[in-house]
């Protein structure tokens, strides 16, 4: 047993570099499992599922969905934000590897790049089929054209269309980037000519030099920096699309922030979801150690604390204010009202739950963990949901107060996008190695000297 003041490595196994590499490319060069073919089976009806949703909102229009009169955004607007703020973790881990040169985010940043990328394809999906139309969304871009007609630059939607596409095209950049060195050495190792043609296209003719490699560094840092400002400003714009409007539990300064801490905090969980069952399904312990688990429990339950302040505060300022309608919004609807079963299932599961991670044995518990993990994201999607209907739903006018049911089609949609996510994922998992090697390598002598280090004291 090693005592908790001597460092663990961050590979494990005494691992040569020619093991490292056979290990981890195994997953592609060798034939898929059986699990992988039924999970593939089952994203695939997941996306048929969706596909039919998807049709019917296009050929019967948006009335096939729950939306009312006063609730015009629905589970569409609610599974935007949830699933672009698990897609905030892939590049945040990539920065802060890259940035502040933490060495234990080098197992985990390649899955989690690929999550941000799948995650944000699945939330772009929701505003392009919520405009009815979506073979009109050029109408959006800011182009010169003939039609005279210009996209509104003061909207927030607009914003959103901005912020969402250029942190898509950021987080497919760096996950391509990540992965030359790797595509190079699947091209220099297998024996099939096509798969040799494909790889030594995508690795751009690497060769493993010294200069290419200073270059390559110095490419990923400059990336880094780019893409930090958008790791802050996507989910602060989508907050902005609530906060800038006049209904009560909207109208807030605290919602960027607020969306920011609580994007970083879902997408840690899904990364720590998708960490686990890789670990498992591949025996890949040696590289995604207790140490890792361990340093994202942290960051979990310190921003569980970060979330529970902001639900206090919002609480509290309702209070404050003296604003009627905010009293009634916060503590009428949400906290004893229509939608208090909604709002505790939120506060437990992202606020107190957590919580379990101050005892080092949750910590090393792989059950707690991913029960913990997969509690949070369903903490964080009832978050959304209490936010967008509580103030729709009962907004300033009793008159107009309804109740929100959302249909099959809203439910296919959202299945679809979970099957996009899914088989994304396994194509992912099966063609590329899901852990980085080039990355792996350095910090695998160092793991010896840890080992050598701890068997001495």
């Amino acid at each position: 047993m090693i005592s908790s003041n001597i460092s663990q490595p961050l590979v494990t196994g005494q691992k040569q570099y020619g093991d490292i590499t056979r290990e981890l490319l195994e997953n592609t060069e060798g034939r898929p499992p059986l699990w992988w073919l039924i999970a593939f089976g089952l994203g695939c009806l997941a996306l048929a599922f969706g596909g039919w949703a998807f049709y019917m909102s296009l050929s019967q229009g948006l009335g096939t969905w729950g939306l009312t009169n006063s609730v015009g955004w629905g589970w569409d607007i609610i599974n935007f934000v949830w699933w672009i703020g698990i897609g905030h973790a892939g590049t945040a881990f990539t920065i802060f590897f890259l940035v502040f040169r933490q060495k234990w985010a080098g197992s985990i940043n390649r899955s989690a790049e690929a999550m941000t990328v799948f995650a944000v394809m699945c939330a772009g999906l929701f505003p392009l089929i919520h405009m009815g139309r979506p073979w009109l969304a050029f109408f959006i871009l800011p182009y010169p054209n003939t039609r005279l007609l210009w996209v509104n630059f003061n909207s927030p939607l607009f914003w959103d269309v901005l912020a969402i596409s250029t942190y898509l095209i950021m987080s497919v950049t760096l996950w391509y980037l990540g992965m030359v060195p790797d595509l190079a050495t699947i091209r220099d190792r297998t024996k099939n000519k096509f798969k040799r043609t494909i790889y030594g296209i995508f690795s751009l003719g690497w060769n493993g030099s010294l200069y290419a490699y200073n270059r390559y560094e110095t490419l990923l840092k400059l990336l880094g920096g780019l893409a930090a400002p958008l790791v802050i400003s996507v989910h602060t714009i989508v907050a902005l699309d609530f906060a800038i409007s006049v209904l009560p539990g909207w109208h807030a300064t605290i919602l960027p922030p607020y969306f920011f801490v609580g994007a970083i905090f879902s997408g840690f969980a899904m990364v720590l979801t998708i960490m686990i069952l890789m670990r498992k399904a591949f025996n890949i312990s040696d590289y995604i150690t207790w140490k890792h688990l361990d340093n994202i429990a942290l960051v979990l339950k310190y921003g569980s604390l970060v979330i529970g302040l902001a639900y206090g505060i919002e609480l509290f300022i309702a209070w404050y204010s003296g604003v009627d309608y905010e009293m009634y919004t916060f503590f009428n609807a949400r906290v004893s009202g229509s939608f208090s079963t909604a709002f505790w299932i939120m506060v437990s599961c992202n606020a107190i739950v957590p919580q379990i991670f101050w005892f080092r044995k949750a910590r090393q518990s792989i059950v707690v963990l991913f029960i913990v993990s997969i509690l949070i994201n369903v903490g964080m999607w009832f978050e959304r949901f209490v936010i967008l209907i509580s103030s729709l739903a009962e907004d300033f006018l009793p008159s107009s107060w309804t109740s929100y049911q959302p249909t099959i089609v809203d439910i296919g949609i959202f299945v679809g996008t979970f099957g996009l996510f899914t088989v994304g994922m396994l194509l992912f998992i099966k063609f590329i190695p899901i852990i980085a090697i080039n990355e792996v390598k350095p910090i695998s002598k160092e793991g010896q000297r840890v080992t050598i280090k701890n068997e001495k004291a």
